[in-house]
């Protein structure tokens, strides 16, 4: 017994010992990725790599030919600092020296070192160090960077998220990008105020399209998000117009459009700041109305005032927000763009918005290269006013 007990304990030794060893490997693994970690292991292979090429080419130099250095080269342009990367370099210039020599002068047959060959290996040298160069300026090694834009992606989204809704309302938020990007500088912020009687939502559109106006984006949706909620509604659009001249942008100017919902009785108010109006369908007349506060855009000068328009949902009654990209168009006047977006919102009456604005965007606005936005928000018809 006091064997078995023995072998069991040793072997439940070695497993919390393979346990460790592995989660430190998948730690160095992880920190390597992000680039936290030193590029010492990826150094250590590429140098070996190259011996093993040249070893390659000095014996089957049809199969393996001298340029094909060039493959540690391109990698190490990615992987590694600049510092790192000039060993590298010394290592694939002897390497190639010693082909040279062995193989003999070029002009004695095929697979021997030529100028082409050593030309197509400075040239990948040279494009790698200037990578290499630019990561270490920017302070973000390529492993990391991926993972920054995924972050930045992910913290938008998480922004834009609409809070949960009282029984008998509904709503929904879709979002096209220019050019099928990540990025984009429409967004929305919202929440619930006024201990959760008041639903509050701005959707604004950033100067710009796709990946240029995404990092405004991202930093006015951060600024704007802790604004709301915090101010009187009144008083947002002003903050917002305030926070935008500080940041003295060349192109610093936005529109916005501010939605302060009663959940209760259905009251609302919409603030403008140059934004295009708001789209109301009336259940009892079946009809679309224009609603828009009169305000300029954000950005463009201090003092700036904001008149609010007033407005109730009733039940049955749709309210439609939107940004530009989805009824604006070269050569097509705005007021036709508009009357496409509420004849195809026109078939969703008898069947329920639900799941339609993604399906408005891609029947109206499909392929427009700009950023497209849409949020809808539904009364049931069978809530009691």
């Amino acid at each position: 017994m006091a064997g078995v007990a023995e072998a069991e304990s040793s072997t439940a030794r070695m497993r919390r010992r393979l346990h460790r060893v592995r989660i430190s490997v998948r730690r160095a693994g992880v920190d390597w990725f992000r680039g936290e970690g030193s590029d010492l292991i990826a150094m250590v292979g590429l140098l070996a790599l190259v011996p093993a090429i040249a070893v390659t080419t000095l014996a089957v130099p049809m199969w393996c030919a001298p340029a094909a250095l060039a493959v540690p080269i391109v990698a190490g342009g990615l992987l590694l600092r600049p510092a790192s990367l000039l060993g590298l370099y010394a290592a694939s210039a002897a390497a190639l020296i010693v082909e040279a020599i062995v193989l003999g002068p070029y002009q004695h047959g095929p697979a021997r070192v030529t100028p082409g060959t050593v030309l197509v290996v400075a040239a990948c040298g040279l494009f790698g160090l200037l990578l290499a160069q630019f990561r270490a300026r920017v302070g973000v090694p390529w492993r990391r960077g991926g993972t920054m834009l995924f972050d930045l992606r992910e913290r938008i989204r998480v922004q834009s998220a609409l809070p949960s809704l009282p029984d008998g309302w509904y709503r929904e938020w879709s979002l096209r990008p220019a050019g099928g990007q990540s990025f984009s500088g429409d967004f929305v912020v919202a929440a619930r105020t006024g201990g959760g009687r008041t639903l509050e939502v701005v959707l604004t559109d950033v100067s710009g399209k796709g990946m240029d106006a995404g990092s405004r984006a991202l930093l006015l949706s951060g600024a704007f998000g802790g604004l709301l909620g915090s101010l009187p509604p009144h008083g947002f659009l002003p903050a917002a117009n305030g926070y935008l001249l500080r940041q003295d942008w060349e192109e610093g100017f936005a529109t916005s459009i501010h939605l302060v919902l009663d959940l209760e009785s259905g009251d609302y108010e919409l603030l403008s700041a140059g934004h295009l109006p708001a789209l109301q369908l009336h259940a009892g007349t079946g009809r679309w109305e224009e609603k828009s506060g009169e305000g300029p855009l954000l950005g463009v000068y201090d003092g700036a005032q904001f008149d609010p328009v007033k407005g109730a949902l009733r039940p049955g009654d749709v309210l439609m927000l939107f940004t530009d990209g989805l009824v604006e168009a070269p050569g097509r006047d705005l007021s036709e763009g508009i009357d496409r977006l509420t004849g195809a919102a026109d078939r969703y009456v008898k069947a329920g918005f639900e799941g339609a604005s993604w399906h408005l965007i891609e029947t109206v606005a499909k392929d427009v290269n700009d950023d497209r936005a849409l949020l809808l928000l539904t009364r049931d018809a069978d809530t009691a006013p």
